[in-house]
């Protein structure tokens, strides 16, 4: 049984990767260990200034719809 866990918990760790669903939960990390009392973006700014960010770099290639 563990067997299948582990290997759930791998599946559900590179899904997440992939998906750019951790990018939140490493930002959030990040921010409290060099600033233990700055104010953390809600999840849905940081995903609206995250799309944001990657629409207005011209590196990331045209979106047009």
């Amino acid at each position: 049984m563990s067997t299948v866990r582990s290997v759930l918990a791998r599946a559900r760790f590179y899904v997440r990767e992939f998906s750019g669903e951790a990018a939140y939960d490493r930002y959030v990390a990040h921010a409290r260990s060099h600033d233990p009392d700055a104010e953390v973006l809600s999840r849905r700014a940081f995903e609206r200034a995250r799309t944001d960010a990657r629409e207005a770099d011209p590196r990331e290639g045209f979106r047009c719809c």
